[in-house]
């Protein structure tokens, strides 16, 4: 992006800017994350904050963005995440665009429709925030899976890196269940699938959040990883365009395998997609250099970006919410997997890349 900019802005005045793009690292800490963005708003002066991915990042720098009167563009964190800690009021300094918990739950029950299954899912959640999140009897995953028809088995809730996932298996298999469903890491879910396969539990589906987000989360479950499945942020299948670049997402992801000799990841899109979207508001602004023009910049933005349309309101007036479709990890041709969207059932906006298989085992 730097170099398809030449490190210059043009407003919409027609003036012409020194752009200088400051970049920190909060080593995945709030407390981290907090210091560094106090230090950009107070002493670099910065015109604009983009803090991206995960809630232990975004969440304190908005906090400072707010205490702070500076205008504050993320992604990558569901965004009740970052909006319900804080009362989930409104606010004047903070937006935030990327998809909804509850969308994601969809999104795994939109899966599993795609699936002829006796309807009974067993569901896998660590003793944890997250797990204590996506179990929630009132909005988490439990609610709309017994909502669409689905009978759903909720065992002993697991140890972070356990080693034994014997008493989840065993009720599982009582049950009768033909799906998982629920959040883990990869190395849990890689020591649940191998003991489900050594124990003789087979289910059609495995559909999980978190642990399937990377391609080295599936390459290290071996055989097992291909039918893996789970919601999707972003592939090279998405068929928006760069504001920045031009480049499609397809085009994008090549050239990042390309530069870095690593397979693309979903967090790719939204990457660029926020500094598209920070490089508008800039761009757009009655005075890039003034943080209140800036912020009126901001509220008013309406940007087609790699990962889809940005535009803010509807479900709250801070947050966008964005594409999200079901994904399934099958043997790839230049990678050992690829990840295949197969659900299409919460966002309409373009067809799946083929059908959900049940897992082959």
């Amino acid at each position: 992006i730097r170099e398809a900019l030449g490190g210059q802005l043009t407003s919409a005045n027609g003036d012409v800017y020194e752009l200088e793009i400051l970049e920190r690292d909060s080593q995945s800490n709030p407390n981290k994350a907090a210091e560094l963005a106090g230090d950009l708003i107070l002493n670099d002066e910065v015109h604009l904050v983009v803090p991206a991915s995960t809630t232990d990042t975004i969440l304190p720098v908005m906090e400072q963005a707010e205490l702070y009167e500076a205008p504050c563009i993320s992604s990558g964190a569901p965004w009740q995440a970052v909006i319900m800690p804080r009362g989930g009021g409104e606010y004047d300094w903070t937006y935030h665009f990327f998809w909804g918990l509850d969308e994601a739950l969809n999104t795994f029950v939109g899966l599993w429709d795609g699936l002829e299954t006796n309807k009974k899912v067993g569901m896998l959640f660590p003793q944890n925030i997250d797990g204590d999140t996506w179990g929630n009897e009132d909005y988490g995953l439990p609610r709309p899976t017994r909502d669409a028809g689905y009978e759903v088995t909720i065992p002993g809730y697991f140890q972070p890196r356990t080693n034994d996932f014997s008493a989840q298996i065993a009720a599982f298999k009582d049950a009768g269940c033909d799906i998982i469903g629920g959040i883990t890491y990869p190395d849990d879910l890689k020591t649940f699938v191998t003991q489900c396969n050594q124990k003789g539990y087979k289910p059609k589906a495995v559909t999980v959040a978190a642990a399937l987000l990377f391609p080295g989360g599936v390459e290290a479950m071996g055989p097992l990883g291909n039918g893996m499945s789970s919601e999707v942020w972003w592939t090279p299948a998405f068929p928006f365009e760069s504001s920045i670049t031009g480049q499609d997402s397809r085009a994008l992801a090549d050239q990042w395998e390309a530069d870095q000799g690593r397979q693309w990841t979903q967090p790719l899109g939204y990457s660029h997609a926020l500094l598209e979207v920070a490089i508008d508001i800039l761009q757009r602004s009655a005075d890039p250099l003034d943080r209140e023009a800036n912020r009126q910049a901001m509220a008013a933005t309406d940007r087609m970006t790699v990962c889809g349309p940005v535009k803010f309101g509807g479900v709250h007036k801070n947050i966008c919410t964005m594409p999200i479709f079901g994904g399934q990890w099958v043997t790839g041709e230049k990678w050992p997997y690829d990840l295949k969207i197969v659900d299409n059932s919460v966002n309409q906006l373009f067809e799946p890349e083929q059908k959900i298989v049940p897992i082959a085992w």
